[in-house]
């Protein structure tokens, strides 16, 4: 008998799926006929029945072990006297009949929420009932409705925590100074950028002298205050209980769902200026060469002196007697002082030979309809570095504090590159003639200076991308295995708590070991059956860490469990957070496109695979595929090794960083794709697409005939584009213009 599996089932818009097994193993594929009696994140035992041409294995669903309750969301259809709805999540490959009496008060057309009242079975559809409508798909805010049901994300507080959050005070009382230090006195200042509303990190920094007498050295004094919010969210009460089920803040264009009351989140727990908060300190001594000299936590209560933006700060740090600097002019000196600092944590960070790679990150503008205005890539500035260091500091600092008090708690975990992508990589550094290469086990400063050596390079784009994708995504652990890309050996996360767990955790750490206490976890089942499938099924999204450095410091084997537990739970749902994000932008980007359809624009290669290239728009910064036949009419072979495909007649590649241009062929708005048409470039094709739109060439030459029919060709394609017409609608005019055809043929030619 061949062996039993458990995993989850991974459906896909093609009609396939895969199995992803818990036991970490490769992923199992489904052919078409296995999906039909399953649904994506089923819960399912399988078996491998046989190998593909390709020597990858092929799976049996034997058994149905969970169906999640999670509700699908869709487009309520009337096709043929049949009401169905249309899975929005194309990964669920069928669409849900709906009977007549279950489809509420929902229209056609309408998106809306549907539960299942019977499962897909081989030879049948899943039947389900309509349970909200969320209204017209063109509805402002309707991306960000689809995506927070889509991918299970906590969008509505429990009625317990938001009366517990009502009870909270206004201010900071008296009694919560208790204790506490008292640094009102100090201008500490929050800088973040224009559209922030919660502010957790108070920064403030002043020179002072390291040590006695003649070998004093100079240095800083650098404070990093951070919001106390585990003054006001007490363990197991319903607002841990609801931040511990989000575990983190979920940002999306125009809008935030947090992880706490906004009642916390903008209010009690946000730094804002010129009130009293409750803050947890680190304070910190810096040398000059950027080293950590000392540092301690404790609690105080702080009054924020100011509130600058990342572009103001930037301004006054480029000129010290500009407009900027005379309306902060007390603050001044403090910025400098931060700046100094920060220039020296710079420097160790290249001397400990941390990966820092320069990516462009992109803000999506919207009008006031939801709709894109405009994508525009974000500017960092020395401001935005400036807090960057600074909470890379204290963030280190308490992971050292929390190592050093043997107490277990989670480690903000990235470890270097598995042996499989070392050896792609190695492979590919070989193709490309860098003349470097990374070692057995390698460290930070080995890509480094990689990135340094070829950074002038044409191809400099295409070899940091690679080094990038080399690396693994960090997680939250217990087991402290270091952060390869900082070239820290331990790493955590410490500095918002209003917007991560983990963050929450860690305060709660800090506050136990400062106190001479323990804290326990008491969020998650006792250990056990139950605790243990938990933690089986998490690890299943997130792969948990080597541990070859170090085991958890303290703590009993179920602490621990509990510990890892809770690591696997706040990674797989930052995980979760991102996938919900990126899939409105897409959305969004898809919906912008379809208004630029036809239209032609340059554009840079950023992924390329066996299938085609995709492309970054230099314009709008937005990715979409090139198949390979529009590549042109020859053969063309995926080199794994260079990463670029190359046309087996020309010699013509196209690689991670090469220029082309391209057309906006096909926006696909359900399946969240972009389709672009490669252009040739010339001063010929350049013409000819002012001619398409009915603009004379700058020669003035007039339109030739066989130019007026490909600028009317043209022209009905793009209106084919923007038409939407279901595949109903589509079938019906096929076998209309067939059934036309046929009748023409019988009567014969007219007299």
């Amino acid at each position: 008998m061949l062996e039993e599996f458990e995993g989850t089932v991974l459906g896909h818009r093609d009609g396939h799926g895969f199995v992803q097994r818990d036991d970490g193993e490769a992923d199992v594929y489904l052919p078409p006929n296995e999906m039909r009696a399953v649904l994506h994140k089923d819960r399912v035992k399988a078996r491998v029945v046989r190998l593909d041409r390709r020597g990858r294995p092929e799976g049996r669903v034997v058994e149905i072990v969970e169906r999640p309750e999670q509700p699908l969301i869709g487009r309520l259809l009337h096709e043929g006297g049949i009401w169905l709805v249309a899975p929005e999540d194309k990964r669920y490959g069928q669409d849900v009949l709906i009977p007549k009496g279950a489809t509420g008060t929902a229209k056609t057309g309408q998106v809306v929420v549907v539960q299942l009242t019977e499962p897909p079975a081989l030879y049948g559809q899943p039947v389900g009932r309509v349970t909200e409508v969320l209204g017209e798909i063109d509805d402002p805010g309707m991306e960000i409705e689809i995506a927070v049901r889509k991918y299970g994300v906590p969008h509505e507080f429990s009625e317990a925590c938001l009366l517990e959050a009502r009870a909270l005070p206004d201010k900071v009382r008296a009694a919560d100074k208790r204790n506490r230090v008292d640094l009102t006195d100090v201008p500490l200042v929050t800088i973040d950028g224009e559209d922030a509303r919660d502010f957790d990190d108070a920064v403030y920094c002043e020179p002072m002298k390291i040590g006695r007498g003649r070998s004093a050295k100079n240095g800083w004094r650098l404070l990093v205050a951070i919001a106390d919010v585990s003054a006001y969210v007490k363990t197991g009460s319903p607002i841990d209980i609801d931040a511990y089920d989000r575990a983190t803040s979920v940002y999306f264009p125009r809008r935030v769902i947090p992880m706490l009351p906004e009642k916390l989140s903008n209010g009690l727990c946000s730094l804002n200026p010129e009130v009293e908060r409750l803050c947890m300190v680190c304070d910190m001594v810096i040398s000059a060469a950027g080293d950590i000299e000392a540092y301690q936590f404790y609690p105080a209560v702080m009054w924020s002196h100011a509130r600058f933006t990342y572009t103001e700060v930037a301004a006054i740090l480029a000129n010290t007697r500009g407009p900027e600097a005379a309306r902060r002019k007390e603050r001044v000196q403090d910025l400098l002082n931060l700046a100094d600092v920060y220039r020296a944590l710079l420097g160790q960070r290249a001397r400990r030979g941390a990966v820092d790679f320069e990516t462009t990150e992109t803000q999506i503008v919207c009008d006031d309809a939801g709709r894109i205005e405009k994508i525009v890539p974000r500017v960092r500035t020395e401001a935005h570095r400036l807090i960057e260091e600074a909470m890379l500091a204290a963030n280190v600092c308490s992971a050292d504090f929390i190592a050093q008090g043997k107490h277990p708690g989670l480690f903000r975990v990235h470890e270097g590159p598995t042996p499989e992508k070392k050896e792609i990589l190695r492979n590919y550094l070989r193709a490309m003639g860098v003349g470097m290469s990374i070692s057995d086990e390698p460290h930070p400063s080995e890509f480094q200076a990689i990135a340094e050596a070829t950074k002038e390079r044409p191809d400099a784009q295409q070899i940091h991308t690679m080094l990038l994708r080399s690396m693994q995504q960090a997680i939250y652990t217990p087991i402290n295995s270091g952060h390869f890309g900082l070239a820290y050996e331990a790493y955590t996360h410490f500095t918002s708590p209003i917007r991560r767990y983990p963050d929450l955790l860690v305060h709660r750490v800090i506050k136990a070991i400062l106190g001479k206490t323990r804290y326990q976890l008491p969020l998650l089942p006792t250990p056990g059956e139950a605790h243990a499938k938990l933690a089986k099924r998490l690890a299943a999204r997130v792969k948990a860490p080597t541990a070859r450095l170090a085991k958890p410091a303290g703590g009993t084997p179920k602490d621990i469990q509990g510990w890892e537990a809770a690591g696997l739970h706040c990674s797989a749902n930052e995980r979760r957070a991102d996938e919900a994000s990126r899939d409105v932008e897409a959305w969004l980007k898809c919906k912008y496109m379809r208004e630029h359809l036809g239209e032609e624009y340059g554009g840079l290669v950023t992924a390329v695979t066996t299938f085609g290239i995709f492309v970054t728009l230099d314009a709008m910064y937005v990715e979409g595929l090139v198949h390979i036949t529009e590549l042109g009419g020859e053969y063309f072979k995926f080199d794994e090794a260079r990463q670029e495909l190359r046309g087996e007649r020309t010699g013509i590649r196209y690689a991670i960083g090469s220029r082309v241009r391209v057309q906006v062929s096909r926006v696909d708005l359900d399946g969240r794709k972009i389709d672009f048409r490669l252009v040739r470039d010339g001063e010929e094709l350049a013409a000819r697409a002012l001619r398409d739109k009915g603009i004379a060439p700058p020669s003035g030459v007039p339109l030739k005939a066989s130019d007026k029919k490909r600028q009317s060709r043209s022209k009905a394609r793009d209106a084919d584009a923007k038409r939407a017409v279901s595949p109903v609608q589509a079938l019906k005019a096929a076998v209309k213009t067939a059934a036309g055809k046929m009748r023409n043929k019988k009567k014969g030619p007219r007299a």
